[in-house]
């Protein structure tokens, strides 16, 4: 016969709110524990003659709730190995109670049965004390643990395991970090038991010196509202920041643990280059995940330097946030614009006070040497362009293609390979630039052609497979024909 371990719900405190099951298992079970005795019901318990034991001693015993936690679920684990128990918790037995997780998960590796039998919880108790709908929206975060659990401001959030001033404190200081240090704040001490339930509101800064604080403390904070045209963040960068610390932390993951600014810096590229691609094919499932990948690079790099005492990740969102208040002068102030090009000569103004003193180094400076020769070709010739060296339109940089093109030609006649290198190396020059002079990116437009060349010639190897063929055995006559019937479909398409 499979031994059964009972989880039982001793609800907020009031004898009235036990369920009706969870009275006849306390009276019939032989075997009862409790996790704690510092539980209003206890005294109810000890007049109707309900013997228990209880695991107040772990507490005393271990050095974090959640070493006794884990004990306590060994424990009851040992105690269902012997026969049936119940184990008997504040509150409802699956609400914001870690033994009980434990205690299911080991369960089903022993081939024990575990039983619940739900009670009111704390939260049931809180919302009546405080009037509120929690369909609304609540978040629930343990005040131990807000190093790792995320605040989001604009939702209603109640903070458990408040159970000192001195948790107070700590509690006050991390939720300083995103509201008002006016935003008032509820501390709800008992709610639900008769005669001891207290509800004090407070500003925040004076969370710390609430007096009725115990072991059935929690804190209601109510939801910030944001001033109009806010538009909010439902996903705030703190979960995602909080896993990258703990992948690089003592625990963590090797790779990650052995990676610098230096080593990263081919993954930063190959991810960029990805989300290219991906808005090339404008795909927007692939291009949210590929930003996603881009966005755990910056989060990285953030992280190393956070560990290093020099930045982190909200250093890197506030410079860019003020960055971009203060060159969009014609946005967030009174500046006026009339097109684009203003913005830009704008732009190019502001970033100069910003950065005085370089204007001695060069216009080329600050153009990165890593960047591929493509893009460096063409921020080197708009830097020139900004500074009057430019063809008044087109045609002078047509006229230049060509001519690099004769010059091509010689050097294949006449020249040595350092020659024709060169002459190569101008012409590219000269079409990036006619490509600046007609607006066309020539990064984007080289990329596409590349991306159009491998679809293509994918169609013939497609056609060789079919043909039952390797494509070496294939003339080039028959490859040409395939080239020319994907063109066709192509153009059949796009009509």
């Amino acid at each position: 016969m499979v031994n059964t371990i009972t989880l039982a719900g001793l609800g907020p405190g009031d004898p009235g709110m036990l369920s009706l099951a969870a009275v006849e298992a306390l009276t019939k079970s032989r075997r009862v524990w409790l996790r704690t005795e510092m539980h209003p019901v206890v005294e109810w318990l000890k007049e109707k003659g309900i013997a228990y034991n209880s695991f107040d001693h772990v507490y005393r015993q271990e050095d974090s709730f959640q070493d006794v936690y884990r004990r306590i679920a060994r424990e009851v684990i040992e105690l269902g190995r012997e026969g049936d128990v119940l184990y008997a918790l504040p509150g409802h037995p699956l609400v914001a109670e870690e033994s009980s997780d434990l205690i299911i998960e080991w369960a089903g590796r022993e081939g024990l049965k575990v039983k619940i039998i739900p009670g009111v919880s704390f939260l049931d108790a809180l919302v009546a004390a405080l009037k509120i709908d929690p369909a609304k929206g609540l978040n629930i975060v343990d005040g131990l643990r807000l190093d790792r659990q995320p605040i989001q401001p604009e939702v209603a959030t109640v903070v458990i395991q408040a159970y000192s001033r001195l948790v107070l404190s700590e509690i006050k200081l991390n939720l300083m970090e995103y509201y008002p240090d006016d935003h008032p704040v509820v501390a709800v001490t008992a709610a639900g038991v008769p005669g001891r339930e207290r509800v004090n509101t407070c500003p925040l800064h004076h969370l710390d010196r609430v007096k009725t604080v115990n072991h059935l403390t929690s804190i209601y904070i109510p939801p910030l509202n944001r001033p109009a045209g806010y538009t909010g963040c439902n996903y705030p960068l703190d979960p995602l920041v909080g896993v990258m610390a703990r992948l690089r932390g003592r625990e963590g993951c090797p790779w990650d643990k052995e990676q610098n600014h230096l080593t990263l810096r081919k993954y930063l590229l190959e991810e960029a280059y990805e989300v290219i691609e991906a808005l090339d094919g404008q795909d927007m499932y692939n291009i949210c995940e590929e930003l996603g990948d881009l966005l755990l690079q910056i989060v990285f790099h953030a992280q190393i330097a956070s560990e290093h005492g020099q930045f982190d990740i909200n250093d890197v969102v506030r410079a860019i946030t003020e960055k971009m208040i203060r060159r969009h002068p014609h946005v967030f102030g009174d500046a006026r614009v009339e097109s684009s090009a203003d913005v830009i000569v704008n732009w190019a103004a502001i970033k100069e006070k910003e950065k005085p003193g370089q204007g001695g180094k060069g216009i080329f400076e600050g153009i990165p040497g890593s960047f591929p020769a493509l893009m460096k070709a063409q921020k080197v010739q708009s830097r020139a362009a900004g500074v009057g060296f430019d063809w008044p339109d087109y045609k002078g940089a047509l006229d230049k293609v060509y001519e690099e093109l004769n010059e091509i030609q010689e050097a294949v006649k006449n020249g040595g390979s350092a020659q024709r290198e060169n002459e190569i190396g101008d012409a590219l020059f000269a079409v990036v630039n006619l490509a600046r002079l007609l607006k066309i990116d020539a990064e984007v437009a080289l990329s596409k052609t590349v991306n159009r060349f491998r679809r293509r010639f994918r169609y013939i190897e497609e056609k060789a497979a079919l043909a039952g063929r390797e494509l070496a055995e294939c003339s080039l006559e028959q490859m040409d024909a395939w080239w020319e019937e994907i063109k066709k479909v192509e153009k059949s398409i796009k009509k």
